[in-house]
Order: structure tokens, then C-alpha cells, then sequence
């Protein structure tokens, strides 16, 4: 009898282990918090969380708050290249779905890959369809091996799935667009509030290029209507070397720094008081949310973009400057100005759009859909 309860344990716990759906990452930023917790509400107990606490770039981190994470180790080598997980092996061989990302510079998914597909495990692999140097890239012929060892994949866009699916027309392919907030929570305002700020979110890193932005509301300050403020929400190497020029220019009273901000009531804020949002370098997340708001971009015409870039439609929801020139995005910010009303009457199309397309919800449905699929 104690034999035969014991096959029925392991019976029960072979079959609670199907029903899990567990997501691999390197780190959880805080951004990420509204979308585990759309998951973890609509898969309950089945849906888990791993995560180390610093990513390949030192300025993006774990949110170490984060109650529904689960903490591994992150071992960087090779002065950062490549990195090994530690901690969370005993998942590698349950019957579950595992959910990794699919960067060729986490070794240790390497191996999860070639153990899940000796033992016909489900693994999806979540990430960019292609290298940032492009889809025709030395590198991508190591990023397809690993695409061949994934069950499925989830890439960013529409445009990556039909681009992929071309090149491995076998594969299951999905995509899932980086999103920040739910339904309900896009909203805009009109003119019954002041709206003659402008803003820019991001981390103040060289490749966002944030002292291009400095420099052009400098030049052009005086040509603007009068108590217009710039809005620098984030943080990083580059924060200290804008102090400098804001003192160096006695700039404080027009330029306002905040650092980093979670909290969705003081953004909306500092977005509603807005008429537009600024992506001086390569675009990324900040993009969705400045339209999540209803607020247009001015956006850099020519850079190595993330695949968030799929969200702007020039004319309706951005308009582009000529990348790194100073000119150009002074051009651009004034002409924002000359046509203000034309650009909040299309606060509410640019928000529709958004709650269309790039939503919480929108962005967890090819989730919970293979989590459906594998009951």
C-alpha cells in the first residue's frame, strides 16, 4: 500500500507540473510588474516568475520589491558578454511550458534548450526576432540555432513574426508588442488643463542621446511660449553630465529633473501637462506610453530602433528630425507649437490606437494562449 500512495503522489505531482507556466528572465524591471500581474491573476497559482537582479547593462535592474519574483543568481562573464543562471534547474525537467529568452548570450539557456528538447519538453522562446545588427547578420546564424531548438516563438511585432515565419515557415511563430499599461488605464486630457510642457522619459544613457534634446530646448527656449518646462524622467551615466550644462546655462528654472518614477499617477501627470514626449536617440518602451497618454513624439529619424519604432505613424502620432541634428530637432519642437491644437485634438485616436494594439492585455493574450493550448 505504501508503494502504491507513493505512484499516486508522484502521479499528482507529474500532473500539477503540467499545468505550470513558468517565464525565465534575466531581470523583472518594475515596468514589467502590470503585465506578471495580468498573468498571475489570469493563470493563478499555475503562472511562476524567475528572475536574477541585474541585467547585462548595469542601469537595468529587478524591481527587488517585486513579491511575485522569484530570485536566481546571474553569473557574468567575460567582462559582461555572456552570462550563466544559477538557481533554477530543478524546473528544467518538469512537464511544464518554460518561457525563455531567446538571447544567445544566456549560455545556461542553452542548455534548458537541448535538455527540454531531448525530453519533448514545451519551451517558448520570447524575444527579438533578430539581432540588433540586423536580420542578414553574422549573428543571427547563432540566434536560428537557438530559434530550432524552441517549441514556439514570441517575437515584439506583427512585422518580426511575418519576417521570421518567411524564414522558418514550420515554426510556430506569435507575437506579443511590449506594452506598459491596461485598457483603462490610457487615457487622455484636452484643454481643459495647461498642455505646454515637454517630456522625455528613458534612461540617460549615450545611445538615447538625452544632452541632443538639452541643447536644442536651450537654442530654441526663447522662441517658445512663455513658462514652457522640459520634463527628464530617468536616470544613468549620462545624469550628471546634463546637471552640468543646466547649471553651466543657468537653465533650472525651464528644466526640470526628476530621476526615475514607477508611480502611474505622477507620470500621467507630468504627461497630461505635456504636448509632446521626445525620443532623441533609438526608440523603446517610452514610445507606447507616451501614446497610452495620448502624447505624440518627436522621434529620430534614422537609428537602429527597437522594434517599438512599429508604433508611430508619422503624421498622426510623431513626426520625425533628422537624426543627431540639433537644427532639425529644434525645427521640429517649434513646430509642434505652431500646430498645438491640430496635435491635442488627436489625443484621443492616438490613445484608441494604443489601448488597441498595445495594451496589457493585447500584449498576455499569445500567453495565455499557449498556456490554453497545453491543457
Amino acid at each position: 500500500s505504501i508503494i502504491f500512495y507513493g505512484i499516486i503522489l508522484i502521479k499528482k505531482r507529474y500532473f500539477l507540473h503540467m499545468n505550470e507556466f513558468i517565464i525565465l528572465q534575466t531581470v523583472t524591471p518594475s515596468y514589467r510588474n502590470n503585465f506578471f500581474d495580468y498573468l498571475s491573476s489570469t493563470l493563478k497559482d499555475d503562472f511562476h516568475l524567475y528572475s536574477g537582479d541585474y541585467y547585462f547593462e548595469k542601469s537595468v535592474i529587478s524591481d527587488l520589491t517585486y513579491s511575485r519574483r522569484k530570485k536566481i543568481t546571474n553569473f557574468f562573464f567575460l567582462n559582461r558578454m555572456f552570462l550563466f543562471q544559477f538557481g533554477m534547474w530543478s524546473i528544467i525537467f518538469r512537464k511544464n511550458i518554460l518561457v525563455l529568452e531567446m538571447n544567445p548570450r544566456i549560455i545556461s539557456n542553452w542548455i534548458i534548450l537541448i535538455i527540454r528538447k531531448i525530453l519533448n519538453r514545451k519551451t517558448v522562446l520570447w524575444g527579438h526576432a533578430w539581432p540588433r545588427a540586423g536580420k542578414n547578420s553574422y549573428s543571427d546564424k547563432i540566434r536560428h540555432f537557438m530559434r530550432l531548438l524552441g517549441s514556439t516563438i514570441l517575437v515584439y511585432t506583427k512585422t518580426q513574426q511575418k519576417e521570421l515565419q518567411v524564414k522558418m515557415p514550420n515554426k510556430n511563430i506569435s507575437f506579443a508588442s511590449n506594452s506598459l499599461y491596461r485598457v483603462n488605464e490610457m487615457k487622455t486630457n484636452y484643454s481643459d488643463s495647461p498642455i505646454n510642457n515637454m517630456i522625455y522619459v528613458g534612461r540617460l544613457t549615450r545611445s538615447k542621446k538625452p544632452l541632443l534634446f538639452i541643447k536644442s530646448f536651450h537654442k530654441i527656449y526663447d522662441k517658445l511660449p512663455n513658462n514652457i518646462k522640459l520634463f527628464v524622467v530617468g536616470d544613468g551615466p549620462e545624469k550628471q553630465e546634463i546637471l552640468k550644462y543646466i547649471k553651466q546655462n543657468n537653465l533650472h528654472s525651464s528644466i526640470e529633473i526628476f530621476g526615475h518614477i514607477d508611480d502611474y499617477e505622477t507620470l500621467r501627470k507630468l504627461y497630461f501637462s505635456s504636448l509632446f514626449s521626445i525620443s532623441p536617440g533609438y526608440i523603446g518602451l517610452s514610445v507606447t506610453q507616451s501614446f497610452g497618454f495620448g502624447v505624440p513624439m518627436i522621434v529620430s529619424e534614422h537609428e537602429n530602433h527597437s522594434p517599438e519604432i512599429e508604433a508611430v505613424k508619422e503624421g498622426e502620432n510623431a513626426i520625425y528630425f533628422q537624426t543627431d541634428n540639433e537644427e532639425s530637432l529644434c525645427e521640429k519642437m517649434y513646430q509642434m507649437y505652431e500646430y498645438r491644437d491640430k496635435w491635442i485634438n488627436k489625443r484621443n485616436n492616438i490613445v484608441k490606437d494604443c489601448q488597441t494594439n498595445y495594451s496589457i492585455e493585447a500584449m498576455s493574450l499569445p500567453f495565455i494562449e499557449i498556456y490554453n493550448q497545453n491543457q
